[in-house]
């Protein structure tokens, strides 16, 4: 028998499945998803995230003191110092939500199970929405010596680029910019495992075009995931992503490259809330689901910043 007609605009998911949609479960198939397809998943460490209840919780973050170390003589005595602990705040001041509806004859109709390719799709915009702020904002809080014209703490002259002189990228010279990045971490003391460098698809497009040639050169005989991984180079774990900053500098697009090391940005979020409600104006249910996060770059020594422009 014929079941009603369907109003203009609205999906039909006879075939699909809501039958066995559980929010809780699915809520966290969501956040399984979102961290794995996510680069902020990969180039950000989780250590402070804790229990977040709401937006607006804040996370304290005590930092390492740094120990002075003195020359000692037999029968000169000890200096004893206070080592004091900075600490950083990490404010979950961002949320992102989303909501949609299921109808009744869709739920009795259906047969197949939907929530792994809803959960798969739901991670994949909010990666979009996530990784969009956090590129777009994080690369400010570099530390002063690991951008600009003048970039390294030791050396002082690498030229990552300033407001009205953008870094011109070619096949040729992006390979030197690389490795010039690295110096920068190394200038640092930023450890060599764990580092990370996030590129435009333009500037990935070079890298490829260089002597490297292709990803097996990088050390990664395989095509690039979701996540964007490319491979290895000099010590880098390479990323592509359209997320990255993007400014109009005298006419040229220049983009907001990010490099560094997972301990200079810390993340925490969290699905704080995941209802399943009657539908008041149809048979069926209302489903909503929101994720509050927030991000700080808790070691700006750890993190570099490249201004650069297609050559």
């Amino acid at each position: 028998m014929a079941g009603p007609t369907r109003a203009a605009g609205q999906p039909d998911h006879s075939s699909d499945s809501s039958s066995k949609f559980t929010p809780q479960i699915w809520s966290g198939k969501l956040i399984e998803k979102l961290y794995k397809a996510t680069i902020f998943g990969e180039i950000a460490n989780t250590d402070y995230e804790g229990e977040i209840k709401s937006k607006g919780d804040s996370v304290v973050i005590r930092t390492v003191p740094s120990m002075v170390v003195r020359d000692y003589e037999i029968g000169g005595g000890l200096q004893y110092d206070t080592p004091t602990s900075d600490s950083v705040e990490l404010q979950i001041d961002r949320a992102k939500y989303f909501a949609f509806k299921i109808n009744n004859i869709d739920k009795h109709q259906s047969d197949l199970n939907l929530m792994d390719s809803w959960s798969t799709d739901g991670g994949e915009q909010m990666k979009i929405a996530i990784d969009g702020t956090i590129l777009s904002e994080a690369y400010a809080d570099a530390d002063a010596m690991n951008a600009g014209a003048t970039a390294g703490v030791e050396s002082g002259d690498i030229n990552l680029g300033a407001t009205g002189a953008p870094v011109e990228i070619t096949k040729d010279n992006v390979l030197d910019i690389v490795v010039d990045m690295g110096t920068v971490l190394d200038e640092q003391n930023v450890p060599e495992t764990g580092r990370w460098l996030v590129l435009p698809a333009w500037l990935a497009g070079m890298l490829k075009k260089s002597d490297l040639r292709d990803a097996s050169a990088m050390g990664d005989s395989t095509s690039a995931v979701r996540n964007g991984r490319l491979g290895m180079l000099d010590r880098f774990t390479v990323y592509t992503s359209n997320n990255l900053s993007r400014t109009l500098d005298n006419t040229k697009n220049v983009t907001n490259v990010m490099f560094g090391h997972k301990k200079a940005l810390t993340f925490a979020s969290q699905m704080t809330e995941m209802d399943t409600l009657k539908n008041p104006n149809d048979f069926g249910s209302l489903i909503r689901g929101l994720n509050v996060f927030g991000f700080e770059v808790i070691d700006p020594k750890a993190m570099g910043h490249l201004y650069a422009v297609k050559g």
